[in-house]
């Protein structure tokens, strides 16, 4: 073989060498893309970053005299027509006191919709502290028109957050629940009701 022959053999394999590390590249790069987001939940629900709550396998253990509030807020995203809102829009407990609340929904459109809540604690440092034992977070939700539900919470606040400096002097926190439409279930508004659509109620299962 020729010296030309051998460069032209040695450029050969390079550029094949350059063209399956751009794939690669792009095939690992497309991969983060889909992993981002199951990663970046999972980061928040260990970390409490952004408000995210904690998920408590058991109430807690422990009890404190001091009292915390917590106000309860409720969304809608655009396109799904539903009314969300909480039973109690606030509640006293102790720290460390596990306690059952609850949100209502309602489908006001005249065909069946699609729902799934997300949540989010403010101040966002006192996610980490938030324990949910039970909640409707993350579940597909499906109401018939006029359908109603009730959606219970069970939760309590960590006692470890009176050790906490930058949460000292807190004594509110707010839960808040926003509801998006599942992807392509989304009613347009032809479907909107001239008259209000039979009352149907329904109380969600714990668990989730």
């Amino acid at each position: 073989m020729t010296t030309d022959d051998q460069n032209g053999q040695a450029i050969q394999n390079r550029n094949k060498l350059i063209a399956a590390c751009c794939v690669g590249f792009f095939a690992a790069m497309i991969g983060m893309s889909y992993a981002a987001v199951p990663l970046y939940q999972i980061f928040c629900q260990v970390t409490g970053y952004g408000g995210t709550t904690q998920r408590a396998e058991q109430y807690s253990d422990q009890i404190l005299d001091r009292t915390i509030n917590i106000r309860f807020d409720a969304n809608v995203s655009g396109g799904l027509p539903w009314e969300f809102a909480p039973v109690e829009r606030e509640v006293t407990l102790r720290i460390g006191e596990t306690t059952q609340v609850a949100y209502t929904a309602k489908n006001i459109f005249k065909v069946p919709s699609n729902g799934r809540a997300t949540f989010n604690v403010t101040p966002q440092a006192a996610g980490a502290y938030f324990n949910k034992v039970e909640c409707f977070c993350f579940t597909d939700t499906t109401l018939q028109p006029g359908e109603s539900m009730q959606m219970p919470v069970v939760f309590f606040v960590d006692p470890d957050i009176v050790d906490a400096p930058e949460l000292k002097g807190i004594s509110t926190l707010t839960l808040s629940y926003t509801f998006f439409p599942i992807e392509g279930e989304q009613p347009t508004a032809a479907a909107l009701p001239k008259q209000p659509a039979g009352v149907i109620t329904k109380q969600m299962k714990l668990g989730g």
